[in-house]
């Protein structure tokens, strides 16, 4: 009744392609560190470019901010040096008042003021009420009735004695006229004899004399008309001073004096005009300071740009030397990923056949048993005359059906997923599944795996899918004559792998060296359960596994 088994079926293995899907590291960082280092030298160009112009643009800011802040020194001074030119003729028009009040007041100016009191100014000053006079023609109506108000102070008695003292005392002096005004703002006296007779009340350095308080003032005037006669481009002070009544602060009139200063001002102009030509000397300077110092940070800015691309270009090959050298050892990984990647398919290849003949084996063993069972079933149910005995069909059917259980349940064993986290696992039956399952390789088809299970080996608390993996990864590496024995230690439990060789010539054939990767692998999933690895013997011709009889620790990932 048994049948024969069918072989495995042969998959075509496809070597994967040398170099086919590497990381080029080497081309990637020098594109990469190109684009970067190009980036950064550009960066650097333009940030020194920016440098370079902020720093001339700070320089023309301070040499604007020199050259303004000259020009308002100079400025500044010019407008002092007149300031201190008014103040100082101001108090000489002071002292020449005082000397005029001191000769002619009291004699001359102060008798004539009196006499001309009796002059009335309302009528004059309230022309513009008149309904008669348009209000266009009010100003001139004004100053033509002002006129003829000066022309009736210089009729007064005693008026060409005090113009002939008054131009006698001024004679030579530097001052070019002299004007003498009432308190009610009237001109009584001017050695320009058509200004008697105007109205000054309205005027600001009349008001500010007439309060006590002396008020002068810078003009140039093309032609003026002084005592020496008519002359031109001059530059005046005209000052309102005055006049007290002495031991008294009482104003009895007011001064007005214009003084020639045009030599003074001349003087304070020619110095404004050095000032300004040392201005323009030190701004010259500051410039051409300005520029040698841009020359100078352009060099520098140049410089360092050629260091630090040299630095660069230093930076850039240590960096390919050591890209290179990773490169080498990504190769030697990749080649190393790529032989256990076909040890891997391989190896998957060969499981696969190994559990396409379990397949096949378990599918020949169950329908012989099942064939046996329906036989004797149908002898059972039709008994015919020296048929078999009852008690031997179903001690028959008894040991087929165990026959199917235990092949059921060495593959549920082999096949059930136990997760990551420890359970209590029966090793013996953990092993056993296992070689059973490696019993279908066809490394193994003329050698089957001898399973030898000890006596009182206690259950362990550990990851089944873990010890499966050592146990996946350990087996296949062995050849010749395979005997995996579970016994009991103190520890625990001791899984020995013993290798042997059936060679006559006594060849190791167990001699297929465990690689790196598999050791680590083994060894690391052993340490999570609490296990040890060891190698020992010719050629590692012994494995032992060592577990222990509790595990309280989680296997990790």
């Amino acid at each position: 009744m048994d049948r024969a088994l069918p072989p495995p079926t042969a998959a075509v293995q496809t070597p994967p392609t040398p170099g086919a899907g590497r990381f080029r590291l080497v081309r990637y960082f020098t594109v990469a560190a190109l684009s970067t280092f190009l980036l950064v030298g550009l960066s650097l160009y333009f940030l020194e470019h920016g440098e370079i112009a902020f720093f001339e643009k700070v320089q023309k800011g301070q040499a604007a901010f020199f050259k303004q802040s000259q020009m308002e020194l100079s400025r500044k001074t010019d407008q002092a040096a007149k300031r201190s030119l008014i103040a100082a003729q101001e108090a000489a028009n002071e002292n020449m008042t005082d000397l005029l009040a001191n000769v002619l007041w009291e004699s001359d100016f102060g008798p004539f003021i009196a006499r001309v009191q009796s002059l009335s100014v309302d009528y004059c000053r309230a022309i513009e009420e008149y309904k008669k006079i348009p209000a266009t023609m009010a100003p001139e109506a004004r100053k033509e009735c002002f006129a003829e108000l000066g022309k009736k102070i210089r009729a007064l008695p005693g008026f060409a004695a005090l113009d002939k003292r008054t131009f006698a005392a001024m004679k030579g002096s530097t001052v070019f006229k002299i004007k003498v005004y009432d308190l009610r703002g009237l001109t009584v006296y001017s050695s320009e004899h058509k200004q008697i007779g105007e109205d000054k009340a309205l005027n600001a350095g009349w008001r500010s004399a007439a309060q006590g308080k002396a008020a002068s003032e810078l003009t140039h005037r093309d032609q003026f008309s002084a005592f020496e006669g008519t002359v031109e481009n001059r530059d005046l002070i005209s000052s309102y001073i005055p006049v007290r009544r002495k031991g008294s602060d009482m104003v009895l009139g007011v001064f007005e004096i214009y003084a020639d200063v045009t030599p003074f001002l001349g003087q304070v102009k020619g110095s404004s005009a050095e000032l300004a030509a040392i201005v323009a000397a030190n701004q010259e300077k500051i410039e051409q300071a300005a520029k040698h110092d841009a020359e100078i940070v352009a060099e520098n800015s140049g410089e360092l740009l050629r260091v630090v691309g040299a630095l660069l270009v230093g930076l850039f090959v240590a960096l390919l030397l050591i890209v290179k050298r990773g490169q080498s050892l990504i190769d030697a990984q990749v080649l190393a990923q790529e032989k256990a990647l076909a040890r891997e398919r391989l190896w998957h290849h060969e499981k696969m056949s190994a559990m396409a003949a379990m397949a096949a084996h378990v599918s020949h063993e169950t329908g012989n048993a099942l064939t046996i069972i329906s036989g004797l079933a149908r002898e059972l149910s039709d008994p015919q005359p020296g048929g078999i005995d009852p008690q031997e069909a179903a001690s028959m059917i008894a040991e087929q059906t165990n026959r199917i259980v235990r092949m059921s349940r060495q593959i549920t064993t082999f096949a059930l997923a136990s997760g990551d986290n420890p359970e209590l696992t029966d090793v013996n039956r953990l092993v056993e599944a296992v070689c059973y399952f490696f019993n279908f390789d066809l490394r193994f088809r003329n050698k089957p795996i001898e399973f030898r299970s000890g006596e009182g080996v206690p259950t362990c608390r550990l990851v089944s899918d873990h010890l499966k993996e050592v146990l996946m990864n350990l087996l296949p590496s062995r050849r010749g004559r395979v005997t995996v024995a579970t016994t009991p230690c103190e520890q625990g439990v001791t899984i020995r792998i013993t290798t042997e060789s059936a060679t006559n010539s006594g060849a190791p054939e167990h001699a297929v060296a465990l690689s790196d990767a598999q050791l680590e692998l083994a060894r690391r999933r052993l340490a999570d359960m609490g296990g040890t690895l060891t190698l020992s013997g010719a050629n590692a011709g012994l494995i032992e596994i060592t577990l222990p009889a509790e595990l309280q620790q989680a296997a990790a990932q």
